[in-house]
């Protein structure tokens, strides 16, 4: 039995909620091939300090490993946010099928919302593009977690005001 986008989409979602709770910029990914998982991964940036460790590119990373290749031709990729242009180059370039998303991103998003480079014929590969699966809850996460940091550098400059 072929398993629906919203059941790894919330496989997506608790790859999120990893990230969350480090601190990091709630985004999961899973990169699934043949109807299995084959990698799962969540925003690092802040913890590794490192701008390209975004879940998709983690993801796709241990997905080589585990296929034993670059080209993840057949695979999908489900996100809970848009994938921005980096994170759009690599699923060309390894080939990625399918990317389904949840949110999409107004400021960085390169897979419908800015621009598509991930459907562009210009390229020689192109990924099927499914786009506000569960957007809901992808997007109430993100901007639950933004509100928060809002919220608290208030606090510390009204903390740090009447000190």
């Amino acid at each position: 039995m072929k398993k629906s986008d919203e059941f790894y989409m919330n496989l997506a979602i608790e790859e999120a909620k990893k990230a969350a709770d480090l601190g990091e910029v709630p985004i999961g990914a899973v990169v699934v091939l043949d109807g299995e998982v084959i990698a799962a991964a969540h925003n690092l940036r802040e913890t590794s300090q490192n701008a390209v460790t975004h879940a998709e590119l983690l993801a796709i990373q241990d997905a080589c490993k585990r296929a034993g290749s670059w080209r993840l031709e057949g695979a999908e990729l489900y996100v809970t946010l848009e994938p921005c242009p980096m994170c759009s180059g690599a699923i060309l370039l390894s080939r990625i099928e399918r990317v389904v998303y949840g949110a999409k991103d107004p400021k960085a998003g390169c897979a419908g919302t800015l621009m598509n480079l991930l459907e562009d014929e210009r390229f020689n590969h192109q990924s099927e593009v499914v786009s506000g699966v569960m957007e809901e809850e992808c997007g109430s996460m993100l901007s639950s977690f933004f509100k928060e940091i809002r919220r608290r550098k208030k606090e510390e400059k009204n903390k740090a005001k009447h000190q």
